[in-house]
């Protein structure tokens, strides 16, 4: 769960709203809502290539 927060909060994602939301699911189903963020959020981040 932790993991999962700060890889929210310290990423950017193509919808600004997503954050936020991401944050709250996380918070209140820990178990659940950080595996569905493993599973689908990450993917909706935006990946920078440097």
């Amino acid at each position: 769960m932790i993991y999962c927060l700060v890889d929210v909060l310290r990423s950017d994602f193509k919808d600004r709203n997503v954050k936020p939301l991401w944050c709250l699911v996380i918070i209140l189903a820990p178990i659940l809502g950080s595996l569905i963020y493993l599973l689908v959020g990450r993917s909706q981040k935006i990946r920078y290539h440097g």
